[in-house]
């Protein structure tokens, strides 16, 4: 039998970071119950090289904007997004797949960290050696983690979960899943707040943590 909680997230999605303190509580509810936590990466803007147009840029910051009025979580602002950024996820997603495979609940840990570095400090957490500086402050070795961030299995790992979850139809992230024996159920498809969630995954879990 096998009974987790599933995360679909981006650790560069600003819905997902308006979300995290939400999934924060989620994840200690269900581990409460003994429900583990299986973070799933979806890919939000992948393989491109090109740096962002202006008309993109101020988009994108208008939506930040819209996702600290929803949810109250706090973005830097002052000098974001600057010129020349290469608005590509992949490499942090890889970073999330990469410590998954060497120690899940680290993993958990590298997602706040990598949050926390782009929307709050400003960081380019595109770049390898600040994925391996955030992962070596989540708790992992660097090198260790450098040799699996690079490795072949851990590419082949990023679009495996890409392609699950374009398979599964999801669209949006953050997308909050609960799986017992093979069966999923859809807790959330986008951010709700923690007063509508906590009693959900609740009922949810009294049928099936046990079980």
């Amino acid at each position: 039998m096998s009974t987790r909680l599933l995360y679909v997230m981006d650790p560069m999605c600003s819905w997902c970071w308006g979300f995290s303190p939400v999934a924060e509580a989620l994840v200690e509810q269900a581990g409460a119950a003994g429900v583990p936590l299986h973070l799933v990466v979806g890919g939000l803007r992948t393989g491109s090289g090109a740096a962002l147009e202006p008309t993109t840029k101020r988009y994108i910051l208008e939506h930040w904007q819209a996702v600290h009025e929803a949810t109250g979580q706090a973005f830097r602002f002052d000098g974001a997004l600057p010129d020349g950024f290469v608005y590509d996820t992949g490499p942090a997603c890889r970073a999330i797949v990469a410590a998954r495979s060497l120690a899940p609940d680290v993993a958990w840990r590298l997602v706040k960290e990598i949050q926390q570095a782009f929307y709050l400090d400003g960081r380019d957490v595109t770049h390898g050696s600040v994925l391996a500086e955030l992962a070596e402050k989540a708790g992992l070795p660097r090198i260790e983690f450098a040799e699996a961030f690079d490795s072949v299995e851990q590419h082949t790992a990023t679009a495996s979960d890409f392609s699950w979850v374009q398979d599964l139809g999801i669209a949006g992230f953050p997308t909050l899943l609960a799986e017992h024996n093979g069966q999923l159920a859809l807790l959330t498809n986008g951010y709700q707040p923690l007063d509508v969630l906590e009693p959900l995954l609740g009922r949810w879990l009294e049928r099936n943590a046990s079980a």
